[in-house]
C-alpha cells in the first residue's frame, strides 16, 4: 500500500516536471516567435521607417572638404561636421585591434547581432557588459538621429538598429564596417571621425598613431562626452588603460607591454581646427572665397551646386605646410618684439597710438572705425538710433582682446578697444616660386581671430622705394643702361607743365645729397631719390606704368606722373611678389598659383590649374635688374642681412629680431619706406623663391617717430631674414643658395669695378661711387 502511494506520488511529480518543461518550451517558442514577429514588423516599418537602399548604399554624409598642402599635409577643412574619411588600409592594426578587443570581440564571428552577448545582457541585465555590436553602433550613428530617453521607445530604436545592422552586414565587408565606424564617430572638439581626431588630439595622421594613442581614442567610443581629454583627462587615462587591458586579455599585446603603456601619463597635443585656429588661416579664407566662385561656375551634372561644407571635396594647394609654419613663426617672433618697442616709444605720446595728426583727425579715424564695426551694424539692424549706438560705445563691457602674450579678458569700452587695436602693428608675407608661380606661404595678418582683413591680396598700401626697380628696369630695357652707368646725386627738378605737373617737382633724398656721380647700382642700393627722378624723367612715367601693368599690377589708379617713381601708388603684396618674380623668372611674368586642382570625394578631378604666363622684358633686362638689386643686400639698405656681428645701435638690440642673419648667398632685394614711416617693405629673392613682407599700422597715422625704427629694413626685413634662415635650415625644401642664371648672351656690363677699370685706363676717378 505504501509502495503504491510512493509510486503514485513519483508519477505525479514526473508529470509536474514534464508539465513545467512543456510550459517552458511553449514560452520559449512563443518568445522566439515574438522576437521573429517583432523583427518582421520592424523590417516592414511598423515601428517607424527604415533607411532605403540608397541610404544604405551611401550612408556617409556631411563630409568635410579638405585643404591639402603641396607636401600632403591637411592645412584645414570646411565643414558642417569636421569629418574626413580614411580608407581601411590607413588604419593601423593596433587601432583596429583596440576597437575589436574593447567594443566587439566576436565581431568577425557574427552577422550584426551577437547572440551570446545578447543572452548574457538579458540574463544579467547588462551588469556583465552590453550586447551592442560594432555594426549596431554604426547603425545607431547613421540612422538614429536622437536617442530616446523613454525606455519603450528606446527599445523600439534598438530593434530597428538590429535590423539595420544585419542589412549593413549583408551589404558591406567587415573591413568596410570598421572603416565607416571610425569615420563616423564624433570625438568632440570638432573632431568627427578618426582622421580629424588623430589630427586634433595628436597632430598626426591615423596611420602614425602609437598603440597608447590608439587606445586613448578607442576609449572615447564608450562615451566621448564623459571621456573628453580636455575636460576629464584622468577619466580618459583610466579608460585608455581599460582598453590596453582588453588588448592584453585577447593577446593583441603582451602583459609586459600593457603594464608599460598603462604607466604612461596621458599626453594630448591638442590642435584645434576651427576656422580661426590652425595654420594658414588667411589662406584658407582665400580658398573659401575661391571655392564660392568656383562652385557657382561649375555645377554638378544634375545642375545643383557642390557644397564645400558637406561634399567631401579635396582642394590641392601650392602651400607648403613647413614653409607656411616658418613664415607664421617669423611674423610672430618679429611682430611681438616690434610691438613691445612700439608701445615703449608711445608711453609719452599724448596722441598714442597716432602721430602727426590733429585731435580732429584722431576723432575722425575713431568715428569711421565705429561706423564700420560689427556692433554698429548689429545695433542698426535692431533699429537703435545713432545716439543710442554712440552711447553704447562709451559703456564698459566684458571682452577678450588680443595681445602677444595671449588673449586678455578685460572690462573696457568698445571705443577704447578700437583705440587699443589701432595701436597694434600689422604684417603680411607672401612667398612664391618665381619659376612656377606656386605660392608656398601666405600670411595675411598677425592673428586671424582678431584681425580678419587680409593684407596679402585685399589690402593696398603705398610701396615706397620697392617701386624703384621698375623704373630702373624700364631704363635698362629702353635705353640699354648699365648698373655701372653714373648719374649725379644733386638736386633735380622736373618743370611745371611737364607730364601735366601743376608745379615744379623737386624730390629730396632721405639723407643729404652727396654731390657725387653714383653708379646706378649704388643709387638703387642707397635708394637715392634724385637719381630715380632723373631716370623717370628720361623714360617717362607711362612706360613704367605699362611695364608694371604687364606684370598684372592694377594700374587704374596710378597716375602718369613722376612721383610714382618714389612709390606713391597703393599696391597689394600679392601684386608686388608676382611682379618681382618676373625678374627672377628671366623676364617672364607667371601668375601666382594657389589652387592646383580640385577632386570630388571619389578622386575625380574637377579642376586643374593651367599656369598663365606672359613675356614682359628680355632675359637680359631681367638679369641686369637683379644685379642692381643684389647691390641692395651687398652694401645698401638690405646689407644687414649679411652681417655676422651684433650691431651696437639700440635699434638692432630692440627691434631687428633675429639679427645678425649672416647670409652669404646671392640675394636680390629692395627695402621700402613710405612717408612718415607708415609702411615698411622688404622684397627679397633667390633663384627659386621670391618673398615679400609688409609691416605697418591699420591707419597710416600709426607709425614710429624715427626712420631708424620705421624703415623697411627694421620693420619688414627681419621677418624675411628669420623666415629664410628657417627655410635654409630645412634642407628638404631645397631652397637655392646659388646665383641667378645668367643669359647666354648679355651685352650690358654688370661688374662695375671691372667695367670702370677697362674704360678709364685702369684708374677709377674718386668722384665715382661704385658700391
Amino acid at each position: 500500500m505504501a509502495k503504491a502511494k510512493t509510486k503514485k506520488k513519483a508519477t505525479n511529480q514526473d508529470q509536474g516536471v514534464g508539465k513545467h518543461i512543456r510550459t517552458f518550451w511553449k514560452l520559449f517558442g512563443a518568445l522566439i516567435l515574438f522576437v521573429v514577429l517583432v523583427f518582421l514588423l520592424a523590417s516592414w516599418g511598423v515601428f517607424g521607417s527604415l533607411p532605403d537602399e540608397t541610404s544604405l548604399e551611401n550612408p556617409e554624409k556631411n563630409l568635410a572638404t579638405q585643404i591639402i598642402g603641396s607636401d600632403g599635409i591637411t592645412l584645414g577643412t570646411f565643414y558642417k561636421e569636421n569629418r574626413t574619411p580614411v580608407k581601411y588600409e590607413d588604419l593601423p592594426d593596433h587601432l583596429v585591434n583596440a576597437l575589436i578587443a574593447t567594443e566587439d570581440v566576436r565581431f568577425y564571428d557574427h552577422s550584426g547581432i551577437d547572440a551570446k552577448g545578447t543572452v548574457r545582457a538579458f540574463a544579467f541585465l547588462g551588469s556583465k557588459g552590453g550586447a551592442s555590436t560594432i555594426s549596431q553602433q554604426l547603425a545607431k550613428l547613421f540612422f538614429t538621429e536622437q536617442v530616446s530617453r523613454n525606455k519603450f521607445q528606446r527599445g523600439l530604436q534598438k530593434i530597428k538598429e538590429w535590423v539595420i545592422a544585419t542589412r549593413l552586414e549583408r551589404r558591406y565587408t567587415k573591413e568596410e564596417i570598421i572603416t565607416m565606424y571610425f569615420n563616423e564617430y564624433d570625438f568632440l572638439n570638432q573632431a568627427v571621425g578618426i582622421q580629424s581626431a588623430a589630427n586634433i588630439y595628436f597632430t598626426k595622421a591615423p596611420e602614425d598613431l602609437t598603440t597608447v594613442e590608439a587606445a586613448t581614442l578607442v576609449g572615447m567610443f564608450k562615451n566621448s562626452s564623459l571621456y573628453n581629454p580636455l575636460k576629464n583627462p584622468e577619466g580618459v587615462r583610466n579608460r585608455r588603460n581599460v582598453v590596453l587591458a582588453q588588448m592584453a586579455k585577447y593577446d593583441y599585446i603582451t602583459t609586459e607591454v600593457k603594464d608599460s603603456l598603462q604607466a604612461l601619463d596621458l599626453i594630448i597635443r591638442f590642435s584645434p581646427q576651427g576656422h580661426n585656429e590652425g595654420i594658414a588661416t588667411y589662406f584658407r579664407e582665400y580658398a573659401r572665397a575661391f571655392m564660392a566662385d568656383w562652385v557657382e561656375a561649375n555645377p554638378k551634372s544634375d545642375g545643383s551646386n557642390y557644397d564645400i561644407y558637406s561634399d567631401g571635396l579635396k582642394i590641392y594647394t601650392t602651400i607648403d605646410s613647413r614653409m607656411q609654419q616658418y613664415a607664421e613663426n617669423a611674423v610672430d617672433a618679429h611682430m611681438a618684439n616690434l610691438q613691445k618697442e612700439f608701445h615703449k616709444q608711445n608711453e609719452k605720446n599724448k596722441t598714442a597710438p597716432f602721430r602727426d595728426i590733429t585731435p580732429e583727425e584722431t576723432n575722425k579715424i575713431l568715428d569711421a572705425s565705429m561706423q564700420r564695426s560689427d556692433r554698429w551694424r548689429e545695433m542698426k539692424k535692431q533699429g537703435k538710433s545713432e545716439q543710442e549706438i554712440r552711447e553704447s560705445f562709451k559703456k564698459k563691457t566684458k571682452m577678450s582682446i588680443f595681445s602677444w602674450s595671449g588673449d586678455i579678458d578685460t572690462l573696457m569700452t568698445p571705443l577704447d578697444s578700437i583705440r587699443y587695436y589701432k595701436g597694434i602693428l600689422q604684417a603680411a608675407l607672401m612667398s612664391m616660386d618665381p619659376r612656377t608661380g606656386e605660392v608656398k606661404a601666405w600670411v595675411g595678418g598677425i592673428d586671424y581671430k582678431h584681425f580678419k582683413y587680409d593684407m596679402v591680396k585685399t589690402g593696398q598700401r603705398q610701396i615706397g622705394s620697392t617701386f624703384k626697380p621698375f623704373v630702373y628696369a624700364t631704363a635698362i630695357d629702353q635705353m640699354h643702361m648699365s648698373p655701372c652707368d653714373t648719374l649725379p646725386d644733386t638736386p633735380y627738378t622736373i618743370a611745371q607743365g611737364k607730364y601735366g605737373l601743376l608745379e615744379p617737382w623737386t624730390p629730396k633724398n632721405s639723407g643729404k645729397v652727396s654731390g657725387k656721380h653714383l653708379t646706378l647700382r649704388a643709387a638703387l642700393a642707397q635708394s637715392i631719390n634724385t637719381i630715380t627722378a632723373r631716370l623717370i624723367d628720361r623714360v617717362g612715367p607711362e612706360p613704367v606704368i605699362e611695364l608694371v601693368s604687364k606684370m598684372e599690377m592694377d594700374t587704374e589708379d596710378i597716375p602718369p606722373v613722376p612721383s610714382i617713381a618714389l612709390g606713391t601708388p597703393d599696391v597689394t603684396l600679392y601684386e608686388m611678389v608676382g611682379a618681382y618674380s618676373t625678374f627672377a623668372n628671366q623676364g617672364v611674368y607667371i601668375k601666382p598659383t594657389l589652387i592646383q586642382r580640385i577632386e570630388d570625394k571619389n578622386g575625380t578631378v574637377l579642376y586643374q590649374n593651367v599656369p598663365e604666363t606672359r613675356d614682359v622684358i628680355s632675359d637680359e633686362t631681367a638679369y641686369v635688374t637683379l644685379s642692381l638689386m643684389e647691390g641692395v643686400t651687398q652694401s645698401g639698405s638690405g646689407a644687414r642681412l649679411r652681417h655676422t656681428w651684433a650691431g651696437a645701435a639700440s635699434v638692432y638690440k630692440n627691434a631687428v629680431t633675429g639679427y645678425p642673419y649672416g647670409f652669404t648667398n646671392p640675394i636680390a632685394g629692395k627695402t621700402g619706406t613710405t612717408q612718415n614711416n607708415s609702411d615698411g617693405w622688404f622684397m627679397g629673392m633667390v633663384p627659386n623663391l621670391a618673398t615679400g613682407v609688409w609691416v605697418g599700422g591699420e591707419d597710416r597715422a600709426t607709425h614710429f617717430s624715427s626712420t631708424a625704427y620705421g624703415q623697411g629694413a627694421t620693420m619688414a626685413l627681419p621677418i624675411w631674414g628669420i623666415y629664410m634662415k628657417n627655410c635654409y635650415e630645412d634642407e628638404s625644401l631645397n631652397i637655392s643658395d646659388s646665383g641667378f642664371e645668367k643669359p647666354s648672351k648679355i651685352s650690358i656690363a654688370t661688374d662695375c669695378a671691372k667695367w670702370k677699370a677697362e674704360n678709364s685706363g685702369g684708374e677709377i676717378p674718386d668722384e665715382f661711387d661704385l658700391d
